[in-house]
C-alpha cells in the first residue's frame, strides 16, 4: 500500500488498468451498448462506495448537476462509438483513434475559446494523419465496409470524449468544492442509465448469459473503470505535465500491445511505424494542456 502513496505510480497503474478496457469488451459475449452499460454501472457503484467510505462530501449545486448530465450524455455516446469500433477494427486501433480527442480539444479551443494551437499541436496533427495512413492505408475505397465503419466509430469516440472532457472541465470550473471522483461517480451512474435505456430502445438486453461474461464485466467495471479512474483522478493534481502526458500515452500503447498479445493482431513494419508516429503525435498534442490528460478511457 505504501507504493500507492506515490502519485506517479498511481497514475501509471491507473492508465494500465484502463488500457485493458478494450480487452474486456472483446472478450464478452454481450452487445456493445450492454457492455458499456455494465462498465459504467459497476464502476460507478465502486467509485460511489469509495466516496461513502472516505466520507467525501456528496452535495453539489443544482447548476453543476446539469453540466454533469451533459458530461454523462457525452460519455455514454463515447462508449457507444468506442465499443463498436473495437468490434470492427480491434482494441489497439480503436483506442488509438479514440485518443485523437486531444486534437478535437485543440480545435475546440481554437474555434470556441480563440486559443491558438501551440507549435507542438501544429506538428502533432500532420504526424497523427501520417501515422494513421501507415496503419490503414491511403485508399479509403480499398478498405472493407466493416473496417471503414470501425474507423468512423473511432473518430466518433474521439469527438464525443472531447465533449465529455470539456463538460467535466466546466463542472470543475463552476464548483467551489472540487471532488473529481464524486463527479465521475455521478457521471458514470447517469451515463449507465442512459445506456440502459439505449439498449432497450435498440431491442437489446442487459442480461448476462454465462459466468465467464460476468467475470469479464466485473473486471471491466471494478478494475478498468472504478480503480483505474480513482487512481488517475487522485494522482493528476500531484504530477507534472510530462508525467500526465506519459500517462495518457501509456493507455493506447498498452491497448495495442494487448491486441497483439491476446488477439494475434498482425503488425507489419509500416503499421508498427504508423502506431509509433501516431502515439508520438498524441503525446505532443496532449503536452499543451495537462488537463486534457484527465481522461484516459
Amino acid at each position: 500500500m505504501q507504493l500507492l502513496a506515490n502519485p506517479t505510480l498511481r497514475l501509471y497503474i491507473g492508465a494500465a488498468l484502463i488500457s485493458l478496457s478494450p480487452v474486456w469488451v472483446k472478450l464478452v459475449d454481450v452487445s456493445a451498448t450492454a457492455s458499456a452499460f455494465w462498465r459504467l454501472a459497476i464502476g460507478g457503484v465502486v467509485i460511489a462506495a469509495f466516496l461513502v467510505v472516505a466520507r467525501k462530501r456528496l452535495d453539489l449545486p443544482v447548476r453543476i448537476w446539469f453540466v454533469l448530465a451533459l458530461a454523462a450524455l457525452f460519455l455514454a455516446a463515447d462508449l457507444w462509438f468506442y465499443h463498436r469500433s473495437i468490434q470492427f477494427i480491434g482494441p489497439g486501433l480503436a483506442t488509438l483513434l479514440a485518443n485523437f480527442q486531444v486534437f478535437v480539444l485543440a480545435a475546440a479551443g481554437f474555434v470556441v475559446l480563440r486559443e491558438p494551437p501551440s507549435t507542438r499541436q501544429l506538428i502533432a496533427i500532420p504526424l497523427a494523419l501520417l501515422g494513421l495512413a501507415l496503419i490503414v492505408g491511403v485508399d479509403w475505397n480499398e478498405l472493407p465496409a466493416d473496417y471503414r465503419l470501425g474507423l468512423i466509430f473511432g473518430f466518433g469516440a474521439a469527438v464525443t470524449y472531447a465533449g465529455y472532457l470539456l463538460a467535466m472541465r466546466r463542472s470543475r470550473r463552476d464548483s467551489t468544492n472540487r471532488v473529481p471522483s464524486r463527479e465521475i461517480a455521478i457521471v458514470s451512474l447517469v451515463g449507465a442509465a442512459m445506456l440502459g435505456i439505449t439498449t432497450m430502445a435498440e431491442g437489446g438486453s442487459l442480461a448476462i448469459s454465462n459466468t465467464a461474461d460476468i467475470g469479464w464485466l466485473v473486471c471491466y467495471g471494478v478494475l478498468s473503470h472504478g480503480c483505474g479512474m480513482l487512481f488517475i483522478t487522485s494522482s493528476l493534481p500531484h504530477v507534472t505535465t510530462t508525467q500526465a502526458g506519459i500517462g495518457l500515452l501509456l493507455q493506447p500503447t498498452l491497448s495495442f500491445v494487448w491486441d497483439v498479445m491476446f488477439f494475434a493482431r498482425p503488425m507489419s513494419l509500416a503499421e508498427l511505424a504508423g502506431a509509433v508516429i501516431a502515439l508520438l503525435a498524441i503525446y505532443l498534442g496532449s503536452r499543451a494542456r495537462s488537463e486534457q490528460a484527465q481522461g484516459p478511457r
